[in-house]
């Protein structure tokens, strides 16, 4: 991968990557490419990772250590290129809460014992997990355009529809008699729930077609942000930070539920250089940890509208680290040296 002139030196397994920091180690979560091949036009991206991947990054060094690949089990995904890949998770205290597409784990830390598995009928692109206040799991269902909340025997105790609220969970598209595992993809999305986060004890959740954040318990508390399309939805102290793809940070006053800050880490590097797909984020203090995704292929030309002609360099996946004080960029890490090709998440492994 060439060195962007005027960058920080994208690290390599040898090479010292970031200066020093309160946390030192982070996970790194997400999935590994098949081969690259041509892409099909009924399954678009969605066919192109075959397994998941967790790593430890030793982020002085750049090196990196594979804790988890996981391939989901026969019944649980689609019998033919079936996407398998960790998407967005949380971690609380010794556990990591992970999902794949159709399947949501719990792994004690820091060793990576399964402790919990759910595989059920209605999980269609699932994009994240994590523990409710009650030690229940809240999931988002992206491919139903839904939230649902289970417990770890598989008991589902909620359901939200994330598009209608005021319609049935399942809404006028989806059936409760279909085992959605199976069906490579109902896109496309109405809303595209990816992220859900509490604050206090209200859930929410993060849509990525309308550019902004709702609360499942009462609707009309939106978090209105506009901007290009988000991801993740992370509560730091009194702010909820959201990437979006283009590579800004959007930060919302989790009192006011106002836009406070935008955050463009475009402007802390050269104007012709592609990040990629922005996604996944850690607070550090004053340092920002953030995740960014090869550009590939999808059919959906909308969620890409932000690409323009004029970039002259693109990068790889990686994970670069901000000093936000400053606004600039510190390090940039490679992760597709250690079979790590898209990422989902990032979170401290200390």
């Amino acid at each position: 991968m060439a060195h962007v002139p005027g960058e920080p030196a994208l690290a390599g397994p040898q090479v010292d990557a970031a200066p020093a920091s309160a946390v030192r180690d982070l996970y790194v979560v997400g999935g590994q490419q098949r081969k690259l091949r041509p892409v099909r036009a009924h399954f678009g991206d969605w066919y192109e990772y075959q397994k998941g991947v967790a790593l430890r990054m030793d982020t002085a060094t750049g090196k990196s250590r594979t804790m988890v690949e996981y391939e989901s089990p026969e019944g649980s995904a689609p019998a033919v290129d079936p996407a398998i890949i960790f998407k967005s998770g949380t971690r609380v205290g010794d556990r990591l809460y992970l999902c794949t597409q159709t399947e949501v784990m719990v792994y004690r830390l820091p060793d990576f014992t399964l402790e919990t598995y759910l595989s059920l009928p209605c999980f269609n692109d699932v994009h994240h997990v994590r523990p409710t206040p009650d030690g229940n799991l809240l999931v988002a269902v992206t491919g139903l355009d839904m939230v649902i909340e289970v417990t770890t025997a598989g008991q589902i105790v909620h359901e939200w529809n994330v598009f209608e609220p005021s319609k049935s969970p399942f809404g006028e598209r989806f059936s409760r008699d279909v085992d959605y595992r199976l069906i490579a993809t109902t896109k496309p999305h109405l809303a595209h729930p990816n992220h859900v986060f509490y604050l206090g004890e209200e859930p929410w959740a993060t849509r990525f077609q309308q550019q902004d954040a709702v609360s499942l318990t009462d609707p009309t508390r939106r978090m209105e942000i506009g901007l290009e399309r988000l991801h993740d939805g992370i509560v730091f102290g009194d702010r909820v930070m959201f990437t979006t793809v283009d590579a800004r940070i959007a930060v919302v006053d989790a009192r006011t539920l106002k836009l406070t800050e935008v955050i463009d880490l475009r402007e802390m590097h050269k104007p012709d250089l592609l990040l990629g797909w922005c996604r996944g984020l850690f607070l550090d203090g004053d340092r920002l940890w953030v995740g960014f995704s090869r550009m590939r292929p999808t059919k959906f030309r909308e969620n890409v509208a932000w690409l323009k002609n004029g970039f002259r360099h693109s990068l790889g996946t990686h994970v670069a680290l901000y000093d936000l004080a400053k606004r600039e960029c510190l390090a940039q890490i490679d992760v597709e040296a250690f079979g790590l090709n898209a990422i989902f998440g990032v979170y401290s492994a200390e």
